[in-house]
């Protein structure tokens, strides 16, 4: 004959269902598609971006613009007024609102010749897969080399036209021309949204700012260099 549970353990655990019920679904990755589309609506938001993704537009209401972008076919400009010599064009779901919910993006890439650069940077949604179109680039990106982050480890190689490069995700890294002639390169993402945060703006360009005492202490110089730094780097 079974045996009965005593009554505190049916209790228990038929909170524990109620509290795992109860909690916060915690998304890491881009949001499924539970229908064949969902435009997103960027005209309805209020506010800032929503972290999940955009709403859907009406389906009624839905064209086949919206599933198109002629962004990357043009070059960008690498001169004027450049001082890193590369200029990038996004097409994520803020340019192509068709990609909402299907976790993809691209982006091109203009270099100038002989030093054009894509500072240093990390995408925090997204790994990103690059091919280069035209032209030779030199790129790396880094990893912690030990447990304590004392240490990091720079995986670096050049890349000419018609070749492939992954830089996984979260990971700061870069790309520099190294040929005479301008290049260009295509990268595509796991994301719709992968964001961009360059390691130099988001360190000395932040508002309010990162204390001058922690960046001083943090890379190992005193704090006239922070500031130097830092008013290159003004928010606009």
């Amino acid at each position: 004959m079974a045996r009965k549970l005593p009554a505190i353990l049916v209790a228990a655990a038929a909170c524990a269902v109620l509290l795992s019920l109860a909690a916060p679904l915690v998304v890491v990755c881009d949001p499924d598609m539970l229908q064949d589309i969902c435009v997103a609506d960027l005209k309805s938001l209020q506010g800032p971006m929503r972290v999940n993704g955009f709403p859907c537009k009406r389906p009624e209401n839905v064209t086949a613009d919206d599933f198109f972008f002629g962004g990357l076919a043009k070059a960008g400009d690498v001169y004027t007024g450049n001082p890193t010599g590369s200029s990038t064009t996004a097409a994520d779901v803020a340019a192509l609102p068709g990609l909402n919910t299907l976790g993809v993006s691209m982006a091109r890439t203009d270099y100038a010749p002989w030093g054009g650069v894509s500072r240093p940077h990390a995408h925090p949604r997204a790994t990103e897969i690059l091919f280069v179109a035209e032209g030779t680039l030199e790129v790396g990106f880094v990893v912690t080399a030990d447990g304590d982050g004392r240490t990091s480890r720079l995986f670096s190689r050049t890349v000419s036209k018609g070749e492939v490069f992954v830089f996984p995700r979260g990971l700061v890294h870069y790309q520099r021309s190294v040929g005479a002639a301008p290049a260009v390169a295509v990268s595509a993402f796991d994301s719709q949204m992968p964001g961009t945060q360059p390691a130099a703006a988001a360190l000395f360009g932040a508002a309010p700012p990162v204390p001058t005492d922690v960046l001083a202490r943090a890379f190992q110089t005193d704090a006239g260099v922070v500031e130097t730094i830092k008013s290159k780097f003004t928010p606009k």
